[in-house]
């Protein structure tokens, strides 16, 4: 800048106005170059940071949506074991008391009711922050947005199949079966109440229509509960897979 001063000094000492003009344009331009730079190089420090934050947000929902999909992975899994053995119950209505095998006793016992708990809290997170407007994709931004409507949607289904047991199924099957019948049969410390216990009486649940049509709205709710899964699945997939290209993992074949 004493540069700078010095030669206006002499510029203006000198009379020569044309020459000063053009110095002080020139200087000026330097300024206001040196301004754009500075903030050009603003810009770029604020990019970078905004993207370190955007690649720690997709790092987070890939674990959780990983993590939903080996849960929903098993969920498929065990709903199709459950139809299969839902559809084999309603089958046993009708059947003969001697009709009813030991197999068929064990099916009905059991009512395998597992509750599916799919975490929601990074994409929860990042729905409701400012870490929305940080993603660039907007496709990505779609899916998030429309996600926790289908995980709503499954969430729901599976209420109904555990309101169906809870308060369907396992009061009917407590009126007609001996809750010992659910031990262990290998176990000798429950051969007493095996053997002493009150007793179960199957046909006479199957030809209950509580029971029947609890046992139908079981299956029917298992049955849309299977769709949900799968498609949610589907949607977990893509998202995960966009995420994973944007961190720069290997994109599984």
């Amino acid at each position: 800048m004493k540069v700078f001063r010095n030669i206006r000094k002499k510029l203006v000492a000198s009379g020569k106005v044309k020459n000063y003009l053009v110095y002080a344009l020139g200087e000026i331009l330097l300024i206001v170059i040196g301004i754009l730079i500075a903030w050009k190089i603003n810009d770029l420090n604020e990019i970078r940071k905004n993207k370190i934050v955007e690649l720690k947000i997709y790092d987070s929902l890939y674990e959780e949506l990983d993590l939903n999909l080996k849960v929903l992975n098993s969920a498929i899994a065990n709903y199709s074991d459950d139809i299969q053995r839902l559809e084999a119950t309603v089958n046993y209505v009708g059947l003969a008391p001697e009709q009813i095998t030991s197999g068929a006793k064990d099916t009905i016992v059991h009512l395998n009711y597992r509750e599916v708990n799919l975490l929601e809290g990074a994409l929860n997170s990042v729905i409701n922050t400012t870490k929305f407007e940080l993603i660039e994709s907007d496709s990505l931004k779609r899916l998030i947005t429309n996600y926790p409507t289908e995980v709503g949607n499954f969430k729901m289904e599976d209420s109904k199949v555990k309101e169906v047991v809870a308060n369907g199924l396992k009061p009917v099957l407590e009126k007609y079966l001996s809750l010992a019948d659910m031990l262990p049969k290998e176990n000798p410390k429950y051969n007493t109440i095996k053997s002493f216990g009150g007793k179960s009486n199957y046909h006479s649940l199957l030809q209950d229509r509580e029971y029947q049509n609890s046992i139908t709205a079981r299956l029917l709710h298992t049955e849309n509960l299977l769709t949900l899964a799968k498609k949610l699945r589907n949607r977990t997939q893509i998202m995960a897979m966009k995420l994973s290209r944007e961190l720069g993992y290997p994109v599984e074949s």
